[in-house]
């Protein structure tokens, strides 16, 4: 299945002097098809833009408010670096996409603005999405959710944080069926027992 980039991603990669990786555009092509993708890169590797690209795709042409994407990390400090991360191509291409994080570092006055009118993205930690999806409203916040970006996920499977998040994405596809799962990782030894944990049958 091809895909092609919106013009406005597109225009921002030329600006770089950049050409998407294939993983890239095979992650945006397989995004649209649902289900769930594995991506095992080293560091460097662009896998982050690549877990990202088909949800600035879909916003670039639909910025429909209310949660879109959710990005999952084990650490606050990745969320946070991916917050600063993702605001260049969003600024740069001029996408109206709103990003916030959401971590035990967040402001009360942040959560009830994120609970009362979700950003399209949101980065955020396996315990503080449990939390918010033990609300009573969860079903209102999650249930337009399109993509869930599993971050590190070598750091998480096979423990006790890594079952914690299984039970949340069990959660999410009740709320929100047919949300599609981008799991990234650095390089393992084992990547088919990673796929088998992050996306099992």
């Amino acid at each position: 299945m091809n895909a092609a980039l919106p013009p406005a991603l597109s225009a921002w990669f030329a600006g770089r002097g950049w050409t998407p990786h294939p993983h890239q555009m095979a992650l945006l092509a397989r995004a649209r098809m649902g289900g769930a993708d594995l991506l095992i890169a080293p560091t460097g590797g662009g896998k982050t833009l690549a877990g990202f690209l088909p949800t600035l795709a879909d916003l670039a042409t639909d910025p429909a408010p209310g949660l879109h994407t959710l990005y999952v990390s084990p650490l606050k400090a990745l969320a946070t670096d991916i917050k600063r991360n993702l605001a260049v191509p969003i600024a740069e291409a001029g996408l109206p996409i709103r990003v916030e994080d959401r971590t035990g570092d967040t402001t009360q006055t942040a959560r009830r603005r994120q609970r009362a009118d979700p950003p399209h993205i949101l980065l955020t930690t396996p315990e503080s999405l449990a939390l918010m999806l033990s609300w009573e409203d969860a079903p209102r916040i999650f249930g337009g959710l399109r993509r869930v970006i599993c971050d590190e996920i070598h750091a998480l499977a096979e423990s006790k944080r890594g079952d914690q998040l299984a039970l949340n994405l069990a959660r999410l596809e009740t709320l929100a069926p047919g949300l599609s799962r981008i799991g990234l990782s650095a390089t393992v030894e084992d990547p088919p027992a990673l796929a088998r944990w992050f996306a099992p049958e």
